[in-house]
């Protein structure tokens, strides 16, 4: 019987050690209890903590590794790169630092906050260890184009794209590369990628269409770049490139239009405004329309006195615009010029008989062959007009002279609105040739009125 009370004794006890034990632990997890400590610490707590550690000891490896973490998930990159650099250049010595991950967020942080050579430092790291990275590759891709190392950084992003052709994030720093680095055929798929998922990226919108029209589709190009007009980034370079197409379809009016439009605009860099006020000037010239030209290039003078030939133009059209007989020699079209050379021929002697034998339309020049006659002599003459206002060297003169012999003509004349050099001035010396030049050519054509003949 006592053994019998005892066991039971024993037994009692043992339920109540296990419900006393049961009854703690349900303390501890119920609801009614205190919270159990939570695994992962709030990132506030994990700063301060880590703070106080590396306030003692900087390089304390677990310190920094949580900490740098806790910067780089909230894409506080400006705190993150410092940690990380520190890793970087720690790893060597503790086999505790992942070398990848910190080289990787190393690099990444250094791009994040424009230390261009640090992230190629750190992401170089990250190529030698693993070539496929599709991160390192990525954002090396990234750094060389910002470093307008066009056709490197092409390489590391098509590698990128062919690791994970997934992330499209990609295709915009490929696209703009391969544009850069004027592989226009080739950026036109990946600009249209990038627009597909961004159509309202001006820039890429902008590089589509000079893309285009590098490769031979003006008349696509030319939509877009209207359509972009008016945007205050894109535009005033959209009007030039739009202005441009249309001056080389003749379509001058349209071309003047593009570029008034970029004018209106707010805010154009001062280059792009010295270009359009150029164009205009050109547009003018083409048209004859001598004084609105001269307009521009004064405007243009007043900015930037040496810009381009500005100052050459402005002393030659200046002259032109006051000039209406050497304005008719210089700039009437083709048909106009050729009558304008025939009344000179006719009129170089009053008096005389002229008959016109030949006239011939080259690309630079126009000749005409006649026979004069007088009470007194009689010739076979060659006249060969210039409309360049520039120098004419020998060579032009020597073959003249070839032409007179073989056409066995008696004299001849070269007449230009410019020059002739001084190789050219000595060898018609002892030979039967006259050389004509601007300031001979206006009192020719003051004379005989050329201008206002023309105009009848």
């Amino acid at each position: 019987m006592l053994g019998i009370l005892l066991a039971i004794v024993s037994a009692s006890g043992l339920l109540c050690i296990l419900m006393i034990f049961s009854g703690k632990k349900d303390k501890g997890t119920g609801g009614d209890g205190p919270s159990k400590k939570p695994k992962n610490k709030n990132a506030a707590v994990i700063i301060k903590e880590c703070t106080k550690k590396l306030a003692h000891d900087a390089h304390n490896i677990s310190a920094l590794k949580q900490l740098g973490a806790v910067y780089y998930e909230q894409q506080n990159y400006e705190k993150a790169f410092p940690i990380y650099q520190t890793l970087f250049n720690l790893m060597n010595v503790h086999v505790e630092i992942d070398q990848m991950d910190a080289s990787l967020k190393y690099g990444v942080s250094a791009f994040k906050t424009g230390k261009l050579d640090d992230a190629m430092t750190g992401l170089t790291k990250v190529l030698r260890l693993d070539p496929k990275n599709y991160d390192a590759n990525f954002y090396v891709g990234r750094v060389l184009y910002d470093k307008k190392d066009f056709d490197k950084s092409i390489l590391c992003l098509k590698r990128a794209a062919a690791v994970a052709s997934e992330k499209t994030e990609v295709y915009e720093p490929l696209a703009f590369s391969l544009y850069n680095a004027k592989k226009y055929r080739e950026s036109l798929p990946y600009l249209k990628k990038v627009l597909d998922e961004a159509p309202e990226n001006k820039e890429a919108l902008f590089y589509a269409a000079s893309a285009m029209e590098e490769s031979g589709a003006g008349d696509k190009a030319l939509k877009i770049f209207m359509h972009l007009r008016p945007d205050p980034t894109f535009g005033p370079q959209s009007c030039v490139a739009a202005g441009s197409i249309h001056e080389k379809q003749g379509q001058f009016e349209k071309a003047i239009q593009d570029y008034e439009i970029a004018l209106k605009l707010e805010n154009i860099p001062q280059e792009t405004k010295l270009t359009i006020y150029y164009k205009l000037a050109q547009v003018y010239l083409k048209q004859h329309a001598i004084g609105k030209a001269l307009t521009y290039l004064k405007q243009i003078q007043s900015i930037t006195p040496n810009y381009r030939d500005v100052a050459s133009l402005v002393s030659r059209y200046q002259e032109l615009n006051q000039n209406s007989n050497l304005q008719a020699y210089i700039m009437s079209g083709t048909s106009d010029f050729v009558a304008l050379c025939r009344k000179f021929v006719e009129g170089y002697y009053p008096g005389a008989f002229v008959k016109i034998e030949d006239i011939s339309v080259a690309a630079d020049s126009i000749e005409v062959l006649c026979s004069v006659e007088t009470s007194k002599w009689e010739d076979k003459e060659l006249f060969r007009f210039f409309r360049s206002s520039g120098s004419v060297g020998e060579l032009y003169v020597r073959d003249f002279h070839s032409k007179m012999r073989d056409i066995k003509c008696d004299r001849g004349f070269c007449v230009t609105a410019g020059s002739f050099s001084e190789d050219a001035a000595k060898y018609v010396e002892g030979r039967p040739i006259d050389l004509i030049e601007k300031n001979k050519l206006v009192q020719v054509l003051k004379k005989l009125d050329v201008s206002g003949k023309l105009n009848k």
